[in-house]
């Protein structure tokens, strides 16, 4: 797939890529094919593999050394696209005409949150997604306790332990355990501060008040080390 940077941090060896499906994806140092960084805008191919761009290489780097029999003059022609036929680098992503922007409804955060960005701990998430992400867990969590409590009482669990309940809120807590750290991690990178944060999360009586502070933050408007701003956000 092609696509475009969007942002890359030599010293942390990671970076945003936009895809031509028009969905972002996360890559690392060790995903460059041959390149030691990415300037911003560059355009590139890369493998999707869920949320993460794997053998990145721009599409300059692969055209950009021609074959031996080409005179270096006519060579020199075709990558400042002066012969006919020489391909121009194009820009994909959320500004390109044909390319679909991600859906930003709070259904669509809960969704993208328990597929596509079920391992991210990278980039960033603003307080719409993060609340849209809580607000169908919640949802979920409701529906699944329902049915555990339906089927322990028709079993005649209710009256001792209800065992289905247990288990499949248990079932769905450990599910759901990772995109919800996850989240929890971008929306610190959100407002400008470390992931590491959210192990304040363990301290007693007041970690998950902190917490609460922290999503309540609104989005920081501008690029950081952990990516540009996140699409849907008003910069102006």
């Amino acid at each position: 797939m092609r696509g475009e940077v969007l942002h890359y941090d030599e010293d942390h060896g990671f970076g945003f890529i936009t895809g031509a499906d028009g969905n972002r994806y996360t890559f690392a140092r060790e995903d460059l094919r041959r390149e030691a960084s990415m300037a911003r805008g560059t355009a590139v191919e890369f493998l999707p593999v869920g949320g993460r761009a794997r053998d990145v290489s721009s599409i300059r780097a692969e055209t950009a050394s021609p074959p031996a029999a080409v005179p270096a003059a006519t060579a020199a022609a075709a990558h400042a696209g002066n012969t006919p036929g020489a391909r121009q680098p194009q820009h994909f992503g959320r500004s390109a005409e044909n390319s679909p922007a991600a859906a930003t409804g709070l259904w669509d955060y809960f969704w993208r949150g328990l597929t596509e960005n079920y391992f991210n701990f990278a980039g960033r998430a603003h307080r719409k997604e993060y609340w849209g992400y809580c607000l169908f867990w919640t949802i979920a969590l409701i529906v699944v306790v329902g049915i555990g409590l339906f089927i322990d009482d028709a079993m005649g669990n209710l009256d001792e332990l209800p065992a289905v309940t247990v288990g499949l809120c248990g079932i769905f807590l450990l599910a759901t355990a990772l995109p919800w750290i996850g989240l929890n991690v971008r929306r610190l990178h959100d407002i400008g501060l470390t992931g590491w944060l959210f192990l304040v999360v363990f301290i007693p009586t007041i970690g998950w008040l902190i917490i609460l502070v922290f999503a309540l933050i609104p989005t920081r408007a501008r690029e950081n080390q952990w990516g540009p701003v996140p699409a849907g956000v008003k910069t102006s």
